[in-house]
C-alpha cells in the first residue's frame, strides 16, 4: 500500500507584475497556509518519506516550508516538467521512486494536479492553493501508478476547511 499526497502550491503573489509566472512568490496567506498545512500532515501522521515538487519558486517554497513543519528531513527532489505538468509528467516523476517509500508528496500546479486526481480515482475534486488531496494506491511498487487503479481518495483537506 502506498500514500500518495498530491498538494497544490500555497496562495502567491500578484504584486510584482514585472516578475515571470514562472518566478512569483508566495504571498502572505500562503506563507501562513503552507506551515500549517506541513503541521497537519505530521499531527495526521502523514509525514512523507519523500517529497516532489515544481521548480517554480512559488511550488518550491511551499514544498520547502511544509518539509520543514511536517518532520521532513530528506533532499526535496525539484523536476522542471512539473511547472505546466500533467498527469503524465508527475507519473514519469512518482513512477521510479523506490518501492520502500510509503509515502509521497508531490507539489504542483493547476489544471494537472485536478486532472491528476480524477484519473486516479475517478472523482473530480477541486484543489485551491495550498489543498492536499490524500489517495491510498493498492500497489506494491510505484511504477505502477499509472496502470492500476482506480484508487482510494481518502480526502481532501482545504486550508478554508480545516484551520
Amino acid at each position: 500500500m502506498k500514500t500518495l499526497l498530491i498538494m497544490r502550491h500555497a496562495k502567491s503573489s500578484w504584486a510584482h507584475p514585472e516578475l515571470a509566472d514562472f518566478d512569483r512568490p508566495l504571498n502572505d496567506r500562503g506563507m501562513r497556509d503552507a506551515p500549517r498545512m506541513g503541521a497537519h500532515l505530521e499531527e495526521q501522521g502523514l509525514a512523507p518519506d519523500v517529497i516532489i515538487s515544481s521548480t517554480a519558486n512559488r511550488a518550491k517554497s511551499t514544498a520547502e516550508i511544509v518539509a520543514e513543519h511536517c518532520g521532513y528531513e530528506g533532499e526535496i527532489r525539484f523536476h522542471k516538467h512539473l511547472y505546466h505538468g500533467m498527469p503524465r509528467d508527475y507519473f514519469r516523476s512518482i513512477g521510479p521512486l523506490s518501492a520502500s517509500m510509503k509515502c509521497c508528496l508531490v507539489v504542483g500546479h493547476n489544471p494537472g494536479l485536478e486532472q491528476l486526481v480524477e484519473n486516479l480515482t475517478d472523482y473530480y475534486e477541486t484543489m485551491p492553493t495550498a489543498a492536499i488531496a490524500i489517495v491510498e494506491c493498492a500497489i506494491e511498487d510505484w511504477a505502477l501508478l499509472e496502470v492500476e487503479g482506480p484508487f482510494k481518495l481518502r480526502e481532501v483537506w482545504r486550508p478554508k476547511e480545516i484551520f
